[in-house]
């Protein structure tokens, strides 16, 4: 039986705490050494370009993914050990989200729910107000598959937070939606902070790392900035995060 390792004194007090944590795939390193913090309730922004080691951090964070060196510890837990108590304590929104395609937008709702254990009244008034939020309710009755792609992340992203999870994984949760859909995302994770959730998030959109409390930008499997956006403009003497972005990440 594997013993669940006892975190640092520093696990007790953050969301999320990574020390060397690794990924390797063969001889490719996608996740190199990786040293993170997350707070609770802080909107934690995770940059990089495609193929940079984004999600394959976030996948391990999540459990779903053991890293092959380092170890974090998520809500206090370790992702090495304790993978499947780590997932009833997080939501997740992969870039892939998986919904089913024969079921309505409710019925959706309803099977995540239940995968999280939440009792028929729980489900049907916490599935009420995300609609609402999200501006579903006049579409609950229509298959996923009859909607837009924006409509169908917006149910995605309902699904990840119906159990009120503590701490919230996107994996670029606004890719390929349109600038109304973005901002009612990011809307719906202010308000996710301000109710107590901590809510990692990924993104390729650098105007979306104004929206963080702080952010960090990942270069090939490594972290190469990290600080709030003003304090990586004023360290990059830049005006807007994308200039931070071309400044530390290199060709």
């Amino acid at each position: 039986m594997t013993h669940a390792k006892t975190p640092p004194p520093e696990a007790a007090s953050l969301a999320v705490f990574a020390q060397a944590l690794t990924r390797r795939f063969g001889n490719f390193i996608a996740v190199d050494h990786v040293d993170l913090s997350v707070k609770p309730h802080e909107i934690f922004g995770f940059l990089g370009a495609n193929g940079a080691g984004k999600t394959t951090t976030i996948r391990m964070l999540c459990g779903l993914l053991a890293p092959t060196g380092g170890e974090a510890w998520v809500d206090g837990l370790s992702i090495s050990t304790q993978a499947d108590a780590v997932k009833h304590r997080i939501g997740y929104m992969s870039q892939k989200f998986s919904l089913y395609t024969d079921l309505t937008l409710s019925e959706n709702l309803e099977f995540y729910g239940g995968v999280y254990s939440l009792t028929h009244n729980e489900i049907a008034d916490r599935s009420a107000v995300i609609m609402e939020q999200l501006g579903l309710t006049p579409f609950r009755s229509r298959l996923p598959k009859e909607l837009p792609l924006g409509y169908r992340q917006r149910l995605a992203l309902g699904c990840s937070v119906l159990h009120k999870p503590r701490i919230l994984f996107l994996d670029e949760p606004t890719g390929g939606v349109d600038p109304v859909a973005r901002r009612t995302f990011w809307d719906l994770i202010y308000r996710l902070a301000d109710e107590g959730s901590t809510v990692f998030v990924t993104t390729h959109y650098m105007d979306e790392a104004e929206y963080c409390g702080r952010v960090s930008i990942m270069d090939k499997g490594q972290i190469v900035a990290l600080g709030s956006p003003n304090e990586l403009k004023r360290e990059q003497n830049a005006l807007t995060m994308q200039d931070v972005f071309l400044k530390v990440v290199k060709p």
